[in-house]
């Protein structure tokens, strides 16, 4: 059975860092341990649209353990911050990678160039009102490896709002 990333990037999955494609190529339920500097948006806007999603708190070196338990229609991912845990849902959808945070469905269109892999998104659903996607443009993934360790940046800016998280760091995977 191929897994989530691998059926959604077909042979492009090859050509991901061996680490990265070592944490989404796993059949069975793993977690990782890492460490995660996270900001967040300080405006009330960004603070009540982080709550609905469920984002993490700001806080510098952080504990994270990261648990994927995959399915054969989805993965269920467990981010566990020092004093934050960050449920999601990740499935197929017609070609997109979509993930359930909180309140709100991203459908992300996924890439891999230069040795990196990113979700960029191209669909928003909020209590299931689809949203201009247009709106999400300074949300973006980047998943990379550096010095043979997994490393992960995740930034989520909105026009208006400003900075609702910024989060980065790295995982453990062998």
């Amino acid at each position: 059975m191929a897994t989530l990333f691998a059926r959604l990037l077909g042979n492009d999955f090859d050509r991901l860092p061996p680490r990265v494609r070592a944490l989404h190529a796993r059949e069975t339920t793993h977690t990782y341990a890492g460490r995660a500097d996270v900001d967040r948006g300080s405006n009330i806007l960004a603070k009540l649209m982080a709550a609905a999603t469920r984002l993490p708190s700001r806080k510098a070196d952080q504990e994270l353990h990261v648990t994927i338990e995959p399915t054969a229609s989805d993965e269920r991912w467990t981010r566990r911050f020092t004093d934050h845990v960050m449920p999601s849902r990740l499935w197929d959808a017609r070609g997109l990678l979509c993930e359930r945070l909180g309140l709100a469905t991203f459908g992300f269109r996924l890439d891999v160039r230069d040795g990196e892999l990113t979700w960029r998104v191209e669909r928003v659903r909020a209590l299931g009102i689809p949203l201009p996607a247009r709106w999400f443009r300074g949300v973006i993934a980047r998943e990379f490896e550096r010095d043979g360790r997994y490393w992960f940046d995740v930034r989520a800016e909105l026009p208006l709002i400003g900075l609702l998280v910024h989060y980065r760091g790295w995982l453990d995977v062998e």
